[in-house]
């Protein structure tokens, strides 16, 4: 069974992050102790639940060195209610954009997401026993359409067409009634047999699927997108549409499609509502981009606004959504941005005093570039590599290579602007652009990648500034 984020020690999620992320510990402690605080503060009684409210995180630090990192591998590692929102997709209200409210919104449908996916997982075995018979069903029709095929229906009784026919057949049905019924029952375990041991997983099978309601959305200022095809669905019978897949296809939509039906929808909403406001995690990225009181026109006019909007919901208020009302009383922000415009002090006092812990991230250094290139287990170099083992081609970097290749970009990030651990995917890029244009080539199998070929490639585009010349 798959860990979910109450089980992990404040250690072990440091330690997860540590797969994919470099350096940045202070930052990683801060969230993994956030997170532990989520599951220490649920096992309180309810009136000190209460009283507890989630700290929340304002990051620090240049663009590429591992904010949204840090978000995005926290919202894999969890199934707790989790999203990620742009603070410069937002506008104050009176002005055309999204609306505060609907980062709340956002996380109540990714709560429900969550809380309906176990539920439904709870139910896929006693759900794919159910498909399966479906799926023989299909094969092998049953005995209604088998005899529907040879006996007339009472229409034909009604209009006075075969009379005699009619009674016959169904003499000539109750004859062969054992027989027939035994063959079919034989024929249909042979077939359950033959899907159990994937012989028929190729086969293509006629199935009834269920057809999805339309989403025709209608806006409403305060309780958000309401669904027109959710209102009139439950009122009409669902309606299904005959579709020609393969065996292996039917069982996952079948499986699918008996799991929805077993879960008790309300009870699913309400248990997503729940999580949602006590275990809901809010990353707003660019925070830094809304602070300040500099801008007076264009597309920033707003930005101030912004954040005496944002302020109410970090605080503890209520939104309404198309579930029901949710509360963000504890639900954890976590800010982050690069401010190296505006600084922390440059957002309204209000809305600092809101995010208590302060993190800042620290420059990547030449050392950290060599380590993102090759200890992640989704390490830069690894992907290059297995891209170009699709085209039949391995490639080896030297670790003098991989030393050059950090060298420069930590040089040109010095150098020009600095977009932190993002500057190695243009290097890479342009390192590897011949050798990826000539694949697939029948003589090229192993290649090589030394410093000189690294210098080489970079010679009339990288290299030290002469300090000298500035000097009179």
């Amino acid at each position: 069974m798959a860990k979910t984020f109450t089980d992990y020690t404040p250690k072990e999620i440091v330690a997860e992050l540590d797969k994919y992320i470099i350096g940045q510990e202070s930052a990683k402690k801060s969230v993994a102790v956030a997170l532990r605080n989520r599951y220490r503060r649920n096992q309180l009684s309810e009136e000190m639940r209460e009283e507890i409210s989630p700290k929340n995180i304002l990051m620090m630090g240049p663009t590429g060195v591992g904010k949204t990192e840090i978000a995005r591998r926290l919202a894999k590692l969890m199934d707790a209610p989790f999203v990620k929102v742009e603070a410069t997709k937002f506008t104050e209200v009176g002005y055309v954009g999204r609306d505060v409210d609907s980062m709340v919104r956002d996380l109540m449908e990714a709560s429900l997401r969550v809380t309906k996916q176990k539920r439904m997982a709870e139910k896929y075995e006693a759900a794919a026993q159910l498909a399966e018979e479906k799926i023989i069903e299909a094969i092998i029709p049953g005995k209604k359409k088998q005899s529907g095929e040879t006996v007339r229906g009472p229409f034909d009784f009604l209009m006075g067409r075969g009379t005699a026919t009619y009674n016959q057949t169904s003499e000539k049905i109750e004859e062969h009634k054992e027989p027939v019924e035994s063959e079919t029952e034989l024929a249909r375990e042979q077939v359950r047999q033959q899907l159990r041991e994937g012989l028929l997983e190729e086969q293509y099978i006629e199935i009834d699927v269920q057809e999805q309601p339309k989403d025709n959305n209608l806006d409403v200022a305060q309780g958000g997108m309401i669904s027109l095809g959710s209102i009139f669905g439950d009122a009409m019978p669902k309606r299904t549409k005959k579709k020609n897949v393969k065996v292996k296809d039917a069982r996952k939509i079948l499986t699918e499609q008996e799991a929805q039906n077993m879960i008790d929808m309300d009870q699913v909403t309400q248990e997503a509502l729940d999580n949602c406001e006590q275990n809901g995690i809010i990353f707003i990225d660019e925070i830094d981009k809304i602070a300040g009181s500099g801008y007076k026109g264009g597309a920033d006019v707003s930005r101030e606004g912004v954040q005496r909007d944002i302020l109410p919901i970090v605080e503890g208020s209520v939104v309404n959504t198309k579930y029901g009302p949710v509360k963000t009383d504890h639900i954890l922000f976590i800010g982050a941005g690069a401010f190296h415009v505006s600084r922390p002090t440059d957002l309204i006092p209000e809305l600092q005093g809101r995010f208590p812990i302060r993190v800042e991230l620290e420059n990547l250094t030449k050392e950290d570039f060599v380590r993102i290139l090759t200890e992640p287990d989704n390490a830069l170099l690894k992907q290059h590599k297995a891209l170009l083992e699709t085209e039949g081609a391995s490639i080896e970097f030297t670790p003098e290579a991989v030393d050059e290749i950090a060298s420069m970009a930590f040089m040109v990030n010095e150098q020009t602007e600095n977009i932190g651990a993002r500057r190695l995917h243009t290097i890479m890029e342009k390192l590897l652009e011949d050798i990826s244009y000539n694949l697939p080539d029948e003589n090229t199998k192993t290649i090589s990648i030394t410093p000189e070929y690294v210098r080489e490639k970079f010679e009339e585009q990288i290299h030290e500034d002469d300090i000298d010349r500035f000097i009179l």
